[in-house]
């Protein structure tokens, strides 16, 4: 086993092992021992990412464990994201009326169900092989589901029936897929479904694209991609913030990596002009979905959650576009998109202690009332709109030039308008949530706002270093291992 190998394990291993200690420790030391292992996890996943994208020409490309760039991006996101949502966690624990389980084993229920949720999340970009991507996959959404509906509510519990009903069904779709390449791959079993095994499907083109489809429209249903998107914007809202920060910046763009390398994997078969078409028609489709939305006043977890649907689309569109620069621009994206929504659902638990209308009805003028809430949201909604400084405007035009150096002139100047019209909606709510006019005059500080404070300063100290490295990101060795894949 290679020290690359063990650390991916190592990386698994430390929040599934929290969660053991979570669910055996005495009730007094289970916030504890959640809060202590936050640090340590997240260590481990972020040192990881740094050798994957430290040696990124040198992937390790095994039959179940593969630590590539790829790997090395989504490890290093959800190693970050799952930390915050563990230390953001106790607030929202605090300010809970009712849930799905009696108080004494509410807390232990919850760190337990959230820390096998995070572990999961870093193996399903680790996983060399596709069946076992997709039953990583499926595990998160046994996880997932619980933690949306983990307040109890009607709606909540609504929306997680609905994210466990449709994910389900559409990773039975992509299983159907699965079985197929399993069948036309010589040798059979398992070991076909390893990332360098599919390219040499033999049983033809046409029913590689069967396949294909099949694998692409289930996993689509799980990345929340537009026409198979229902469940995203009904979980996102009724989940605890820090698990839509988790589903949001994390899930949906680990399970789309799963979706590029199958892509890059089947290509051999079917061609790479066909391959890369499907994600480019998801990716159209899904920034034209959401528009309309943005430009509706919603309420504030609900504008994010069609903002994921947005953003899911930008990237789907730099993976089908397959050039240095639409590459370099998804590397970027992802990571921006991470940082800007995880703080904007972090934000979100001291804007329902200010505002609690907000749950349900868009807010105005929370930098009147709540100037370092309102600026929370605002570099929030800011950095997801492609509000220059933004990383995610440099990345939206290195994924729009990428799609010219693709020769997809039409999709590329499409992509462009619906951006436009994307950014016009967010500049709105902007506008509206940060200085429009306030519906009330409560001054008081809301419940966890220093928290968000701190993160908002690391957030925009991480969003300009984002927006930098865009700058010499195309030309880096990086790029080339992205575009590459997996060996």
């Amino acid at each position: 086993m290679t020290s690359r190998e063990t650390l991916a394990l190592a990386a698994v291993a430390a929040p599934a092992l929290v969660a053991a200690l979570v669910a055996l420790a005495p009730r007094r030391l289970v916030a504890g021992v959640a809060l202590a292992g936050a640090v340590p996890a997240g260590g481990l996943a972020l040192a990881l990412a740094g050798i994957a994208l430290g040696r990124p020409g040198s992937p390790l490309a095994g039959d179940w464990v593969a630590v590539d760039a790829a790997a090395g991006l989504l490890a290093g996101v959800i190693g970050l994201v799952g930390a915050a949502s563990v230390l953001v966690s106790p607030v929202y624990l605090a300010g809970m009326r009712a849930s799905l389980v009696s108080v004494p084993r509410r807390e232990r229920t919850y760190y337990a169900v959230l820390y096998a949720f995070w572990a999961i999340l870093l193996a399903v970009p680790l996983a060399g092989n596709l069946g076992a991507a997709w039953l990583l996959v499926e595990a998160t959404t046994a996880a997932s589901a619980l933690l949306v509906g983990f307040s109890g509510k009607r709606r909540a519990l609504e929306a997680g029936w609905k994210y466990l009903i449709l994910t389900s069904l559409g990773l039975g779709v992509a299983l159907l897929g699965i079985v197929l390449l399993a069948a036309g791959v010589p040798g059979g079993g398992l070991g076909a479904l390893s990332w360098h095994a599919l390219g040499t499907y033999a049983s033809g083109s046409e029913a590689a694209l069967v396949a294909y489809l099949l694998l692409l429209a289930g996993l689509a249903a799980k990345i929340g991609l537009a026409p198979v998107h229902n469940w995203l914007p009904d979980a996102h809202s009724e989940a605890p913030p820090p698990v839509s920060a988790l589903l949001s910046a994390a899930l949906l763009p680990a399970v789309l990596v799963v979706a590029w390398r199958s892509q890059q994997a089947l290509a051999p078969a079917i061609g790479d002009q066909t391959a890369q078409t499907v994600l480019v028609a998801f990716g159209l489709a899904s920034l034209a979905v959401s528009v309309p939305f943005l430009w509706r006043p919603l309420a504030w977890k609900r504008l994010l959650a069609y903002s994921s649907l947005e953003h899911m689309g930008v990237i789907a569109l730099g993976i089908g576009f397959g050039t240095e620069l639409a590459l370099a621009g998804v590397a970027i994206h992802v990571a921006a998109h991470a940082i800007a929504k995880a703080l904007g659902f972090y934000a979100s638990t001291p804007l329902l202690g200010h505002e609690p209308r907000a749950a349900r009805r868009a807010v105005a003028g929370i930098g009147r009332t709540q100037p370092a809430l309102g600026a929370a949201m605002g570099i929030s909604i800011g950095a997801l709109a492609g509000l220059p400084p933004s990383p995610i405007f440099v990345s939206e035009v290195l994924i729009v030039a990428g799609g010219f150096q693709a020769g997809r002139p039409w999709a590329a100047a499409a992509a462009t308008v619906l951006l436009a019209l994307g950014f016009l909606g967010l500049a709105h709510a902007l506008l509206e949530t940060t200085a429009g006019k306030a519906r009330r005059r409560d001054t008081a500080e809301a419940p966890g706002l220093r928290g968000v404070v701190a993160l908002t300063a690391v957030s925009v100290v991480l969003l300009l270093a984002l927006a930098g490295a865009g700058l010499w990101l195309p030309q880096t060795e990086l790029v080339e291992a992205l575009l590459r894949g997996i060996p």
